[in-house]
């Protein structure tokens, strides 16, 4: 089992101000194959664990890049990966409002959670539902009009082109 993957017990490393590195492979991550056909690629960063207004923190840094596939054109795509996120750790939903405004709230039953888990959530917030190069110059899809030299809009097909001429009989 890969330490990423480990649980770990909050209130002691937040305690003990814990500072951890880590890297993650982002296809071992069961919570992100869940909802994307293909991530791959790793992140690595730091985690700073601590207290603020009696509540265990982590201070979440990634850098990577995930690999998805673009929906148009169905071939990879690099994603580079920056995030800087603060967490409050929290046992329960009932605990949710001790966690001031400026933290996101995330649960981590029985005061235990992975690193895993922290970039799931990151992962899950980061990454686009459905992914896309930016515009047609990073595609591998071509078009058809741009596929089929000499061809322009007299090429496109308008069904309904001539009704109102045939609606006028």
């Amino acid at each position: 089992m890969p330490a990423w993957s480990r649980p770990l017990e909050v209130e002691r490393l937040a305690d003990g101000g814990a500072d951890l590195d880590f890297t993650v492979p982002l296809a071992e991550l069961s919570g992100l194959r869940l909802g994307r056909a293909s991530v791959a690629g790793s992140v690595h960063g730091r985690v700073r664990f601590g207290h603020e207004a009696g509540v265990a923190v982590a201070e979440l840094t990634l850098n990577g890049t995930a690999t998805l596939v673009c929906q148009r054109c169905m071939q990879p795509m690099e994603l580079p990966i920056h995030s800087v996120v603060r967490v409050g750790l929290v046992g329960s939903e009932a605990e949710i409002a001790r966690v001031s405004d400026d933290l996101e709230p995330v649960l981590a039953p029985g005061g235990r959670i992975s690193i895993g888990e922290l970039v799931t959530e990151e992962m899950l917030l980061s990454l686009p539902i459905v992914p896309l190069h930016g515009g047609d110059a990073g595609c591998g899809a071509a078009s058809p009009a741009a596929g089929a030299p000499g061809r322009g809009a007299e090429a496109t097909h308008r069904p309904f082109a001539h009704l109102d001429e045939l609606l006028k009989r």
